[in-house]
């Protein structure tokens, strides 16, 4: 297989990194199909995930030479399955972009929670650049993320936006060194699991049913317990 996608585990924190040097790290047939079930297997063994790129790049898109196959004309395809298994991991994901994100890299991206950048990383969605039907919850996603004119601004240009434009145009949450990425990460993995993965789901739905279902895991759990604990003690908490 041409491309692969590399796992490393450091802690709690879980990093995967898009391989395929030689084409930008385009995403080919196998490494979208491979997405789904490595992240299937990195639920009970990490708190955060990051996705990044190799050698300095993010992702070039989906390798056109699987165009067939990444954008069949319908909504069920191994690029939309890559990236409902990426919005739906339970705990926080976090794009770190260097280089290019553009396509499917940007839509990989926008799949995570959040979007860290290099400062002198490039954003792309060129769907009318290639006379592809972007997928509709790709566009769904991306309109829920900066909204219904950036999201047409994006798609009806496909011209690539410098980073600092992105974060101004609310696709990228922070310009950051590796080192700054680390320190979030970090951060982000010191707080209690069962907050952040109940205010992942509040964010993404408010089905009362799912509101029910975390408050009542809430009330009896240990993370409520020793975040209390810590508070009168006057002590980070430890989850």
């Amino acid at each position: 297989m041409t491309g692969s996608l590399e796992l490393t585990q450091d802690g709690p924190v879980a990093t995967v990194t898009i391989t395929n040097v030689r084409n930008r790290n385009a995403m080919t047939a196998d490494m979208w199909r491979a997405l789904p079930p490595l992240l299937d297997g990195l639920r009970e063994r990490t708190r955060v995930l990051v996705l990044r790129g190799a050698a300095g790049t993010f992702c070039a898109g989906a390798d056109l030479a699987n165009i067939a196959e990444a954008y069949p004309g319908g909504e069920d395809s191994i690029v939309t399955r890559a990236e409902a298994a990426l919005a739906a991991f339970p705990h926080p994901t976090i794009a770190y972009v260097e280089g290019y994100a553009i396509g499917g890299g940007c839509q990989l991206a926008v799949a995570c929670d959040l979007r860290f950048s290099a400062p002198d990383a490039v954003f792309g969605v060129p769907p009318g650049k290639l006379g592809i039907v972007y997928p509709s919850a790709s566009t769904r996603r991306l309109t829920a993320l900066v909204g219904p004119a950036v999201a047409k601004y994006l798609i009806f240009s496909g011209d690539p936006v410098p980073a600092p434009r992105a974060a101004e145009l609310g696709l990228v949450n922070e310009l950051a060194t590796p080192e700054r990425l680390a320190e979030f990460t970090a951060t982000v993995a010191s707080r209690s699991p069962m907050s952040l993965a109940a205010a992942k789901a509040f964010v993404e739905s408010d089905d009362p049913a799912l509101v029910a279902h975390w408050h009542e895991i809430g009330v009896s759990s240990p993370d409520r317990a020793e975040g209390v604990a810590a508070f009168h003690a006057r002590r980070p908490a430890v989850f």
